[in-house]
């Protein structure tokens, strides 16, 4: 073969591997974020760019229609996307407001359905209020910083979220922005008005391809659902309230069970997202133990007892924030205060909501049946105890057993119920009994 015929070869094969590779199909990696922007949407949007890599897909493509949600959860959206390798695509299908604006700005291509609208980022409360300037600082910057990462106009996207910020042509003193489909296009932070995403896909350039749907398991389902800030609220009102239902009577019954549901509910999906390591719940744990000694066998409520809320309020609130170990710098500030505020705040509420639910529940007419309402009066002849034991004050005996603080003693070789007038009493003391009340009697020791 001559060395023309050799060159005409590899032209030939240079040449078809080219048409071959441009004819090779792109993967489109495809899931949507329609509801409010909340836990559940980050947790999707996660495992969707996950999965996005997993398949080596070309492009992500997001369609949207929200109103918009928690802040939090649209920063760490919008990071994501941010940090992503793949180009990520969004059309906006009527709404991009608020946290949805936020989002959209993070994507590498902004396309639009006629009849839509993006911007309204002010932050508000829920009653619909605007929350201090503190808030709204956050908001803007994170909204300029986002528009100035990918080429678009930073001063309208802070304007979204700023009233008082004017863009000459744009915005007036008073008026946060909102674009419709034709103004986000003239201001550059629309690429194109289309109805669906295979026409955006087409305009991109993008010919050949294939789509995959994200599909969501009711496991899936079920995990997003457990782990958003109002069901975890929730839960921890469930175990706190089971906990002190239980402690008022003691055994094992439908109180504890609840509390421990609720507590594998709220653990588990977290522990699966890798949110909830297992020193956090095991700090959980050890506080649920120490709040139990306290109660059962310490007299009083002191060290223990507070230590043991401490501790199960600090697992609640770890399990819930991004913390690697004991490394906190990836943790946003506004995802731990909301962590603590739901960890306090539930079991607060659950703690003083069982109290008066335990005073009225009795009071009324369907569970005061399970109230003895008998009454045994001293004038009927009724005696509560007998008399006997006052004859015991000012005797001397020995501990029978520990009293930590109720144990028994031997007094004049009988055996009797007794507890400890202050402190704790070892077995073989010497005591003398100093009062009897209460159907008690009390003793202390003696030298």
């Amino acid at each position: 073969m001559t060395l023309i015929h050799r060159l005409l070869s590899f032209f030939y094969l240079l040449t078809l591997s080219t048409s071959l590779l441009a004819q090779e199909k792109k993967l489109v990696y495809q899931f949507n974020i329609k509801e409010e922007i909340a836990e559940p949407i980050w947790r999707k949007t996660k495992m969707a760019l996950e999965a996005a890599d997993t398949l080596n897909a070309d492009i992500i493509f997001i369609n949207m229609n929200t109103y918009g949600g928690a802040v939090d959860a649209a920063d760490s959206i919008r990071t994501a996307i941010l940090n992503c390798p793949i180009p990520v695509y969004i059309l906006i299908e009527n709404n991009a407001a608020s946290a949805g604006a936020l989002i959209s700005l993070a994507c590498d291509s902004i396309f639009m359905q006629p009849g839509s609208t993006i911007g309204a980022a002010t932050v508000v409360n829920q009653s619909g209020e605007q929350v201090p300037d503190k808030y709204q600082s956050y908001m803007r910057k994170k909204m300029r910083a986002t528009a100035e990462e990918n080429g678009r106009n930073p001063d309208i996207a802070e304007a979204m979220v700023d009233p008082d910020k004017e863009v000459e042509g744009i915005s007036e003193k008073g008026k946060v922005v909102t674009l419709t489909v034709n103004e986000a296009i003239e201001y550059g932070i629309c690429d194109a008005e289309f109805a669906t995403m295979r026409e955006a896909l087409a305009y991109s350039g993008v010919q050949d391809y294939e789509i995959v749907v994200q599909q969501l398991t009711w496991i899936d389902r079920i995990i997003g659902w457990l782990v958003s800030p109002a069901i975890s609220g929730v839960l921890i009102l469930v175990i706190f309230g089971g906990i002190y239902f239980e402690l008022q009577s003691p055994g094992l019954g439908f109180p504890i069970i609840a509390a421990l549901i609720a507590a594998a509910l709220f653990f588990a999906p977290l522990y699966l997202e890798g949110m909830a390591e297992n020193w956090e719940i095991l700090l959980f744990a050890v506080g649920i133990i120490l709040i139990a000694v306290e109660v059962f066998v310490i007299p009083g409520f002191g060290i223990a007892g507070i230590s043991g809320i401490a501790l199960a309020l600090t697992g609640l609130t770890l399990s819930m924030i991004q913390n690697v170990g004991f490394n906190f710098a990836p943790v946003n500030i506004s995802d731990a205060l909301q962590a603590v505020l739901i960890s306090v705040f539930g079991a607060t509420l659950s703690i003083v909501g069982s109290i008066i639910l335990a005073a009225r529940l009795f009071e009324s007419n369907v569970f005061s049946r399970l109230v003895l309402q008998a009454e045994e009066r001293k004038e009927e002849g009724y005696v509560g105890t007998s008399t006997e034991q006052f004859s015991l004050i000012g005797k001397t005996g020995e501990a029978y057993t520990n009293l930590r603080p109720s144990g028994k003693v031997e007094i004049d070789g009988e055996l009797y119920d007794a507890t400890a007038e202050s402190g704790f009493v070892d077995q073989g003391s010497k005591i003398k009994v100093v009062s009897y009340s209460a159907a008690q009697i009390k003793v202390r020791t003696i030298d």
